[in-house]
């Protein structure tokens, strides 16, 4: 699958499958007109505007990302746009009432130093809320729930994340990493859904699958017909299995 077109089928599913619970912890955080605040790696967009609909004219959102060409549908005029990679780019320090992220720590080697830099970049007084998938603490289980399907190809997928410095259990630290900056107001929550076929999880996790294909592949984790036996099985009638645990933690900073 062409890359662009599989970027834009994740952050559609990922909008589907997880923009109402973002929206509800960032409005318990007390997201209000007039605030200043920041989207770190924001996808295709929907939760910057969101941000932008509730902080009003008055409001600024800074949404940024390494790749913006998903973000050109943002046109609210309190949403400013930046082409910004949060591992090496500045920030500026005191700076935001709000810092959100989502499914982008885990990808980082320097996921512990970046969160150190958001915390800088908050107000005092202000929240920051990251969002990240635990894909190790409640895998498929067949035996202890008939018709759990372990798909080969999510096994490979796991290890070739392990080949690459992914840390797929991040979403679970966090709330000791946010402990352990010294943010107070802490509360943590983690989300997961069963996979079906035709819902938003399944279009994610095969999109996921279809992304990593060749690497896989390659990396002989997976044969090309186990592959395509996987994305078979995803479409039949019974098929289910359980999502990775979707974390939300925040803390603020005092």
């Amino acid at each position: 699958m062409d890359p662009v077109r599989n970027a834009s089928i994740r952050f559609a599913a990922l909008a589907a499958s997880f923009d109402s619970t973002t929206q509800r912890h960032l409005a318990d955080r007390g997201v209000a007109p007039g605030w200043h605040c920041l989207e770190v790696g924001g996808g295709g967009g929907s939760i910057a505007t969101w941000l932008g609909e509730r902080v009003g004219p008055a409001g600024r959102v800074t949404v940024t990302d390494v790749d913006i060409r998903f973000l050109e549908q943002v046109t609210l005029q309190n949403v400013a746009v930046r082409r910004h990679d949060i591992t090496t780019d500045s920030l500026p320090e005191r700076a935001f009432d709000l810092i959100h992220t989502r499914m982008v720590l885990i990808h980082l080697p320097a996921r512990d130093q970046v969160l150190s830099r958001l915390l800088r970049a908050l107000k005092p007084g202000g929240w920051l809320v990251c969002e990240e998938f635990d894909r190790m603490s409640a895998p498929a289980d067949s035996a202890g729930s008939p018709g759990e399907i372990a798909l080969k190809t999510h096994e490979a997928m796991g290890r070739l994340h392990r080949d690459q410095g992914v840390a797929s259990n991040y979403g679970r630290l966090l709330f000791g990493r946010f402990r352990g900056m010294g943010l107070v107001e802490l509360g943590a929550e983690a989300r997961m859904v069963m996979v079906q076929p035709g819902s938003s999880s399944a279009v994610l996790l095969r999109a996921s699958y279809e992304l990593r294909r060749r690497a896989m592949i390659d990396a002989g984790y997976v044969t090309v017909e186990e592959f395509e036996a996987d994305l078979a099985r995803m479409d039949a009638a019974d098929f289910m299995t359980p999502s990775p645990l979707m974390w939300s933690v925040w803390g603020r900073r005092p």
